[in-house]
């Protein structure tokens, strides 16, 4: 991954595009920040009055930046900024991927840059004027959800990393960590920022095999089913509209019936991960990668 380009107040970042305070893009408003708009399931009883309050879920945001591009006097420039942009808009690698989404991150005075995964959905540009320089912007970006992201945490846990317990010698290969009452734990703590829950990315590295990931506090277990040789990894991503779990060479492992990747997230405070696995060597290790999610700017 890397590292985020810095932003100064009032600065923002569109797919990649500087714009804002000290760009040729200036800003004259963004709406669509606020709280983001609802689905509801109430119903209206019939043959009585008053109306039955159904579980509300959140859609994806909708974020409108009013702009334009400023270059006084020179045309080329102002063409050459709205080129970028429209380059930008028009990835390939999101535009033509189901589920794949670009970042429009953003900095407010006081505030940490936050960053919200959507796509651009409209750019729309207003040439009449660019011969002075000016190209009026209308850029509307969808969020995927209503949160909004810190930069990534990834915290490494060794299967090795005994906290409670011992090794009895002489050892006896292949050691078997099993995932029992009288197991030795290997609690991995996590301390996730935020204010709202957030679905993480787990990569385990072999050699091991039916890697099981827990999140104590909920109970909530993750088992693959399956081996790794030295070297191999797979991925599991419990982000909406990623969800999948992924070898290196693009193949995909199962989950036992009893996993729920939907349910598997991570929430605001400290987080004890338990992992667990046949592993002959005692190498394998776990990332737990994610990204500080919440509910407000």
């Amino acid at each position: 991954m890397t590292t985020p380009v810095p932003l100064v107040d009032h600065q923002h970042e569109l797919a990649g595009v500087l714009i804002g305070k000290d760009t040729p893009v200036v800003i004259a408003a963004i709406e669509g920040l606020g709280r983001a708009p609802q689905r509801t399931a109430d119903v209206e009883p019939p043959g009585e009055d008053g109306l039955w309050l159904g579980p509300d879920y959140f859609a994806g945001r909708t974020i409108r930046i009013d702009a334009g591009i400023r270059t006084p006097g020179d045309e080329q420039a102002a063409l050459a900024v709205h080129e970028v942009l429209q380059q930008a808009a028009d990835n390939e690698a999101v535009r033509l991927a189901g589920g794949a989404t670009t970042s429009l991150r953003l900095k407010f005075p006081g505030r940490p840059a936050r960053t919200v995964r959507g796509r651009i959905r409209d750019l729309g540009a207003d040439l009449t004027q660019a011969k002075h320089g000016w190209i009026p912007l209308d850029i509307e970006f969808t969020a995927q959800d209503h949160l909004y992201y810190d930069e990534l945490v990834t915290k490494t846990l060794p299967l090795g990393s005994l906290t409670e317990g011992g090794l009895r010698f002489p050892l006896m290969f292949p050691f078997t960590i099993e995932d029992t009452a009288g197991a030795i734990g290997r609690p991995g703590h996590l301390l996730v920022e935020g204010t709202a829950p957030t679905w993480p990315v787990l990569r385990v590295h072999g050699p091991c095999a039916n890697p099981a990931i827990t999140h104590v506090a909920t109970g909530r277990k993750l088992t693959v089913q399956g081996s790794l040789a030295a070297g191999e990894w797979v991925d599991i991503d419990t982000r909406p509209g990623w969800r999948s779990v992924l070898r290196d060479n693009g193949g995909g492992m199962g989950l036992s019936p009893q996993s729920r990747i939907d349910e598997f997230r991570l929430y605001p405070g400290m987080n004890e991960i338990h992992w667990t696995a046949t592993d002959p060597t005692l190498t394998c290790t776990l990332a737990v990668t994610w990204w500080p999610a919440y509910k407000a700017l």
